[in-house]
């Protein structure tokens, strides 16, 4: 096993997955796996540098005053809540199944994002009801929360059934479901990421199944790909941002689906 070849890849994806908010988890445990790593180190291994490529991103971001704290305990709670609802009903589905709706909904995601986003805030007006008007340093952006708060159930409900963090959904929902500005979304499921990725990661450790010498060095590998990616990501315009999302997403998406196709 090459952990400096492993720790080069997995550096090189929480640039990327950093600088798109998405968390990258999936990756992370299909780059351990295709290493040899066998399926639940790899899964707490993935977890651990998860949450700490995602915390040293959030430094960058919160230094930047790119994370809406309102919005992760708001959206925080709601997916929390769905997430354990969808984890406790997925013993219903098979595995395969789970995966190709998976999939199918990361697509829908990464095809979303490549459609030009109108601000919304224009359109609510201002005697309506259920909005949330929010500031977030020198923007300023209204939520409806008719529109917003079944989608975030949804969309924890759905990560829930599969088991992932959700940060390929949280931007997406943002952008596009609450009008949140592209950075904005970005900085706030980081910051999201890091702590589902910290619950998940305890829960896999009282398992048993947490290799430190392995982790450690990759995690460090980790955290420098999510400082580099958050500072690339202050420098890159929204545009260019919202397309590194959604090719990412759709990346994942047909790999998801091959997983499906060739697992049993």
């Amino acid at each position: 096993m090459n952990i400096g070849l492993m720790a080069l890849i997995l550096f090189l994806i929480a640039v990327l997955m950093t600088m798109t908010g998405r968390g990258g988890g999936n990756f992370y445990v299909i780059t351990l796996v295709l290493f040899g790593v066998e399926m639940h180190t790899a899964a707490t291994t993935g977890q651990f540098i998860l949450f700490i490529s995602s915390l040293a991103a959030t430094l960058i971001y919160g230094q930047k005053r790119v994370v809406e704290w309102k919005l992760v305990f708001f959206i925080g709670i709601l997916t929390a809540v769905s997430s354990f609802c969808g984890g406790y009903f997925s013993a219903y589905f098979s595995g395969k199944t789970l995966k190709f709706v998976f999939s199918f909904f990361l697509l829908i995601a990464a095809l979303l994002m490549l459609r030009p986003v109108k601000e919304l805030e224009k359109k609510i007006k201002a005697k309506k009801r259920l909005v949330w008007r929010l500031k977030s340093g020198d923007n300023n952006f209204i939520i409806d929360l008719k529109t917003a708060v079944p989608i975030i159930i949804a969309t924890g409900f759905g990560a829930g059934m599969v088991g992932v963090s959700g940060g390929s959904f949280l931007v997406p929902l943002m952008v596009l479901a609450c009008s949140v500005p592209m950075r904005i979304a970005v900085g706030t499921s980081t910051t999201l990421v890091s702590i589902t990725a910290l619950m998940g990661f305890i829960g896999h450790t009282i398992s048993g199944h947490f290799d430190y010498r392995m982790a450690v060095p990759l995690a460090l590998a980790g955290a420098i790909g999510g400082i580099l990616g958050g500072k690339i990501a202050m420098k890159t315009k929204s545009t260019k941002l919202k397309l590194l999302f959604a090719y990412t997403t759709l990346a994942a998406s047909i790999i998801m689906v091959l997983n499906a196709i060739m697992s049993k």
